[in-house]
This record gives C-alpha cells, structure tokens and sequence, in this order.
C-alpha cells in the first residue's frame, strides 16, 4: 500500500510543481497576466486551475493521513500565485514524506471514513486508494494541465508523466 501511494502521490505532485514552473514562465515570457492562467477553468461549471492544485494536493494528503491513521493536515487554500501554489505542494510533498511503510501498509482492510459536503463515506483501505484517491489525484491534475494546455502553455505528455 505504501509504495502504491506515497511514492506515487510525491511524483505526481513533482510533476505538477514542474508544470506550473513552465506556466508561470509562460506567463512572464508573454507579459500574460498570471491571473489569467490561475483562474482558468475548462468550463464555467468547472473549478480554476488554483482550486485544481488545492484538490490535488487535498487528495493526496487526506488520503494518506486516513490510511496512516492520523491527523488529516489543513491548509489555508488562500493561494492566488504561482509561487504560492509551489509552495502548497512542497509543504504537502513534505508532508507525505513524514510517513513511513509501517503507517500505510497492511491497510488494505482497514475501513476508511471521510466526511463529503453530504455525508459520511466509508471504504476498504486498498479500495479507497485505488477507488478514491489516485482517480481524484489524477483527475485534478490533469484537469490543471489540459487548462494550461488550453491556454497556450506549451506542455507535452512527458511534463505529464515526468522523466524517469
């Protein structure tokens, strides 16, 4: 369970960090506001990219935190730049870092809960990681890319997938 998730969920954030480095140079190359690019969203209905990275981030460290039995972390969800948004996902790399195989595998069967805006939802551990949390990761992220993408930024599936 361990090496499913936080090594997973650590270069998936990595490579989100690295996308939105080229967005915000992106933005300076081209004298683009960044407020243009950070409020973004691929449909009216749809979150921009600042809440993208938020849920991200959200999903990863609450994920992990439920798995390992521990404190869920918060964070303020104020950020409005490029840097502020790099340094959400280093603090929750960091925190993802903080946890050990122990904490996370042999999680499988335990129950996990969470509270949505509606109601209580509960899952098996390896079901809530592969059910849950890595499609709301993968969601999130590639919903922030295609909206840079959209937005001229210059990105190809390789700033997606990261190098090895």
């Amino acid at each position: 369970m361990y090496q499913a998730s936080i090594p997973v969920f650590i270069r998936v954030l990595n490579n989100l960090s690295a996308i939105l480095e080229k967005a915000a140079a992106h933005a300076h190359e081209r004298k683009i506001e960044p407020t243009a690019l950070l409020t973004a969203r691929l449909y009216p209905d749809m979150f921009p990219l600042t809440r993208q990275v938020r849920l991200a981030t959200d999903s990863v460290t609450g994920g992990a935190a439920r798995l390992a039995g521990v404190e869920v972390p918060v964070f303020a969800n104020e950020e409005t730049s490029f840097p502020q948004l790099l340094e959400r996902i280093g603090k929750a790399v960091a925190y993802l870092q903080t946890l050990k195989p122990a904490q996370i595998d042999g999680t499988e069967d335990k129950t996990v809960s969470w509270q949505t805006r509606s109601s209580t939802k509960s899952m098996r551990g390896s079901a809530f990681l592969a059910n849950h949390v890595l499609p709301n990761l993968y969601f999130h992220v590639t919903t922030g890319y295609n909206i840079l993408r959209h937005n001229g930024v210059a990105l190809g599936k390789m700033d997606y997938l990261g190098r090895a």
